[in-house]
Formats: C-alpha cells, structure tokens, sequence
C-alpha cells in the first residue's frame, strides 16, 4: 500500500506520528512547527502544514532565530521529551537559524530546523538568494547549519526523505546524541509527488533509555567516595533532564553530601534544603566555591564541566582532588580525567545511593558547610534590602530580583540568559522548585529570553513564566512580544534599563578596557560614548507592540507593579530602571576567577594594571590529570 503524497505532505504526516516515551510515559517528538513562509517553503512546507490541519500545529513567528529559542524553551521545559519543528525559506531566513541552532546544540535540547533550499534539479542558476560558489556548485547557505548540527541532511530526491527523516527523529530523541537536527529542503522537492509506503506513516515509538552503570564503574565511584573527607557534587542540567531531582535529594538526605549547581542545574535541590550550597563557579556563592576549592573529590552529575563551572580550571584547588563524572553523555564522564559512571542521570544516583548505604560524611564537615550556608543567605538577604524602600530611589539589580522572589511561588519559571543577570540570579535566586530556575548559559545568547518565555508557557500554560531582559537584550530581539499578544501567551517580561551592556561594561574595566563602547549614550565632545543616556523608552516600545505595560520606579513600585503583572491574564511587561554604580553596592562580588585574557603590552595604565593581575590568576590554572 501506499499514499502519493508531495514530500513536504509525507514529512508533515510522518512527523505527527513519532513520539518518545520514558518511564511508561508517551508524548509527541514533535509537538508543533514554527514557520515564517518565502518562496523557499510556501507551497512546500506551507502548503503540507495547511493540508493536513491539525497533524502539526502551526505556531506563527516573527524572527527565525526567536522561532528557534521558543522551541528551545519549549524543548528544555519538557524535559527534551518532546519538541517543535522551525520551518523557513531559503537564503536569509535559513541562515537567521544558525544562532539558535548552536544555542540548542550546546545546550543538548532538540530542535527540527526544515530550512528551503535552493532547487535541486537547478532549472536557472543562480536563483534568488542561491550563493554562488565557484568551486562547489552544490554548496548553499544552509551548509552553514553543518557545524551547529548533530544531524544534518539535504534531501535532494523524495526517496532520500524516508532514511533522513528516521535519521533526524533518532538523534531528536536520543539524550546523548541530541541538539538541532536539519533537514535541508530543496523548494522543487518539497514540492514534487511521491508514492510512500504506507508503513512511513504509522505511529513511530522511540523508547527514550535510562542506562543502568557499570558494575565495575559503580564500585569504583563508590570507592571513592567513601574514602574521601571533604566530598562536593555538583549538579549540573543532567539532573533536571533525567528527572533526578528526588534521587539527589535521597543521595544528600543519606550521605550529607554538600550539592552545588551549574546555571543549567540550579534548583535540583530547593534552596532550603541543608544540603543545598547554591550556584558554583565564577557566579556562584561563597559557600559553595570555599568548599570546591577545599574538595578532595567532586562528583559531578549531569554536567559538562563549562569554564564558568570550574573557574577556567583554577576552583578546585586541593592538591589530591579527583572527579567522579556521572553522564549519560561518555564524552562528558572522561573530563578532568575522573572516573567515568556513564549512565542515565536518576539511575547513576539510585546507584550511588544504594552502594553507599551506611556511609556519611562527618558531622564537622556538615557543621562548616552549615554555617557557610547560612552566612551566604545572610548575604542575600543584605543584596535584596540594601537600603530603605521609601527613599524614593532607584533600585539595584539585586533589589530586583528580591523583589522578585518576593512575589513568585513554587510554580513561577524565570528565564535568563545574557548579561549581568544571570551572575546576579545564580549568586542569589532562592530556587523553589525543579523547572523554576531557566537560565540558558551554554550560549549565553541575548534575545532568547522572550521567545524562550513563549515557548515554556506552550509547554506549562498553568504556569506564571517571567522573562529578565536588560535594554541591551531587548533591542536585539522584541520582536516576538507581537507573537505573545497574537496568541494570548500571558508571558511576563521584565525589563531591566541600565544603559548599555552593564556585564560587558564591568568586565571590560576589569580587563584594562575602561568601558569602552559598552554604555548607550551620546557622544561626548571629546568623541567619546559618554555625553548622556541615550531618551529612549522602551516601555512605550513594548506598549506598541501590544504588551500590557507597567512603569516602576522604586522597591515598593516594583513590588507592586510584579504582584500585578503575576495577577494578569495577558502579555504583561514591568520596566524598571536601575542603579547603574559599578560595582553596585550590597551586590555579592565574583567568587571565583574566569579567564579573559588581557592585552599583553598596553601603554594605558588600567590596561597595564590588569594584566599584572592577570598573570597573578592565571598562575593558579592547572590540569586534572
């Protein structure tokens, strides 16, 4: 038996029947297809996805790139289980997808990018937007996808689809493999008929494992850690993928293991839990980077080890420290040469748990992990409640966030990923429950936290979902507040006026670059960015664009206008403008080194100044061999 259908129909129609399941649970792998139409797609994908109606929803966006981050946040709020599909023309609505198809590669979250392509059978060349290149006639600019790819395919016959769409659902659902998958498509060949097999089309289960450890790895990680006196683990966003958060939790309950946290897996503890020392790293607490700095073994669990986690190789610093790496991901449990436990997040933690019944760390250890706990939220209490709220001042970014925290519960999502926020969140933010903390920190890229907030409200629409934008952010990328509005997604967005790149502007006064270029002002007489702000309102921007908006000034405005906008069932923004003194007063400073290389013969003091502190810091990097 089989269907004539176009190769765009069959894809369509193959995609509405392929699902994951975990744990006896089922759900569509591709759950939706974002899509903005050209010549490259509209009779093709467009066309498929009008046809079949409901078989994949279509969700409308405004920026290719925004289309990718929605599904991102979608994708990383299911836990990778299930996923959205982006569809675009050729030429420059292919080449937008780049960034966010290397977000979600090195971030490990699928997405099913169905870029157009220039034709296949090349009835006129070039055609609009082909690039011509004169010693490759087959190349075009979706071969930019290639190296932010886990799979990549140009389907250039209809017969080629069957073998690349099993290939790309494959890697969509498999945990190790996983990131953006691309199906290059030429516009003839989405277009042309085909006769399918009718068996291409039935329903497709691809069993989602959870590998079980190695005997002989599991002894050997057990091993080690009842030999070691001052363990730490880290948690890392493994945790939440696998839902290994209550195995964590037994593991700590058990042992009195101290549990530090990536960005990715801040919030596998709650922050109330005595185990729980919060973030680790160059933004992390001082608790947390005290005790990986004194560590004589650090298991890590679900995490990649990124420079931030480890202070470009300068934060664990004993002299005997060893790693344990529990990964799913075999690649990721040989870093720092430690002993490898490569299994599924929950199954490798069940594991230790119950090969190390009996044991527990001393109880001095706990006491001075305790203590450094709670000095910390001491610390945090002091950063949200700097100075008196009737001042009339403006607050601090730190203010913020304690504003914030007092206003959200349990279920609220806050989503971050560039600029001084996410230092600040990771340092401070009182994490309450799994999916509560977002902060996309393996690209760190500005203008994915609006479309992020869209797609984790698609994926938990009883949940408040607040985006924390800086200026800088949303000029890159507002545009999908009209999608919100559209579609009725009541996301909130904070939007945070600093004037400028505020992380990159502190950063660069401590590398010798004095600031420059990273404030929004008007040039000054001397030709220089620091004559005044720049009047621009980016709440009357967000108000154009649909958004229900709120004006704060102070703390308690701010207080106020949050519990409103928490309060509201449509797209809601608070802006705020913030204290722009650097460094901020009452806000925790940097815990631990990260490594950016100052400029090695400079004639301007400050230049002169950090390198030597540099080379002070840079001294204590290390290899774990």
């Amino acid at each position: 038996m089989t269907r004539r259908l176009t190769v765009a129909q069959a894809l369509v129609e193959f995609l509405a029947h392929q699902y994951t399941e975990r744990d006896g649970r089922r759900r569509r792998l591709v759950a939706a297809c974002w899509g903005i139409f050209g010549h490259g797609n509209v009779a093709g994908v467009g066309q498929a996805l009008l046809e079949t109606g409901d078989a994949l929803p279509y969700l409308q966006g405004r920026n290719e790139q925004a289309m990718v981050h929605a599904a991102v946040g979608y994708a990383r709020q299911c836990d990778r289980l299930s996923a959205h599909a982006v569809t675009t023309s050729i030429g420059p609505g292919a080449t937008n997808l780049v960034t966010g198809a290397a977000l979600a590669t090195v971030n490990r979250l699928p997405v099913l990018l169905l870029p157009g392509d220039t034709f296949a059978t090349r009835p006129a060349d070039p055609v609009l937007q082909q690039l011509e290149h004169p010693g490759a006639g087959d190349v075009s600019v979706n071969d930019c996808l290639r190296p932010v790819s886990r799979y990549f395919d140009r389907v250039v016959r209809p017969e080629a689809l069957i073998p690349a769409a099993l290939q790309a659902a494959r890697v969509l659902a498999d945990p190790v493999e996983t990131g953006a998958v691309t199906l290059a498509l030429p516009q003839d060949v989405q277009a042309e008929a085909y006769d399918w097999p009718e068996d291409f089309f039935t329903d497709r289960v691809w069993h989602v494992r959870r590998p079980a450890p190695d005997p002989a790895e599991l002894a050997a990680a057990v091993s080690a850690v009842r030999a070691a006196r001052r363990p730490l683990l880290i948690a890392g966003g493994g945790v939440h993928h696998s839902e290994a958060e209550d195995a964590l939790r037994a593991l700590a309950d058990a042992t009195g293991i101290p549990v530090a946290s990536t960005q990715a897996g801040k919030g596998s503890l709650r922050h109330d839990h005595p185990a729980d020392v919060g973030g680790v790293g160059h933004t992390g607490t001082a608790v947390a980077d005290a005790l990986a700095r004194g560590a004589d073994l650090v298991i890590g669990a679900g995490t990649r080890y990124s420079d931030f986690t480890t202070a470009s190789s300068t934060l664990f610093a004993a002299p005997d420290v060893r790693f344990v790496n529990l990964n799913i991901s075999s690649y990721d449990a040989h870093k720092l040469a430690g002993l490898p436990l490569v299994a599924d997040a929950r199954a490798g933690l069940e594991a230790l748990t119950e090969g190390l019944k009996g044991h527990r760390v001393a109880e001095d250890y706990v006491r001075a992990y305790t203590a450094g706990k709670a000095e910390w939220e001491a610390a945090v209490d002091y950063a949200y409640s700097w100075r008196a709220d009737g001042d009339g001042r403006r607050p601090t970014q730190a203010q913020v966030v304690g504003a914030l925290d007092a206003v959200v519960g349990d279920e609220d999502v806050v989503i971050n990923a560039a600029g001084s926020l996410p230092g600040d969140l990771h340092k401070l933010w009182r994490a309450r429950s799994r999916r509560q903390y977002h902060l996309e920190y393996g690209y760190s890229c500005m203008g994915y936290e609006i479309p992020a907030a869209i797609g984790v409200r698609l994926a938990a629409p009883d949940r408040p979902v607040w985006a924390l934008v800086g200026d800088g952010t949303y000029l890159m990328m507002p545009t999908e507040l009209v999608t919100a509005v559209q579609e009725g997604i009541a996301i909130k967005v904070i939007l945070v006026q600093n004037h400028g790149y505020a992380s990159i502007g502190g950063l660069s006064r401590a590398v010798g670059g004095e600031g420059f270029g990273t404030a929004y002002r008007f040039r000054a007489p001397d030709g220089t960015y620091t004559g005044d702000p720049l009047p621009v309102d980016l709440a009357a921007n967000a108000a154009s664009l649909g958004m229900s908006v709120l004006r704060a000034r102070t703390v308690l405005e701010l207080r106020d206008a949050l519990a409103e906008a928490r309060a509201s069932d449509r797209p809601t923004c608070v802006h705020v403008e913030t204290e722009t003194a650097d460094p901020v007063p009452g806000t925790p400073p940097a815990q631990a080194w990260w490594d950016v290389p100052v400029a090695e013969t400079a004639t301007r003091p400050a230049a002169v100044a950090a390198r030597e502190e540099y080379e002070r810091d840079a001294a204590a990097r290390r290899r774990y061999l």
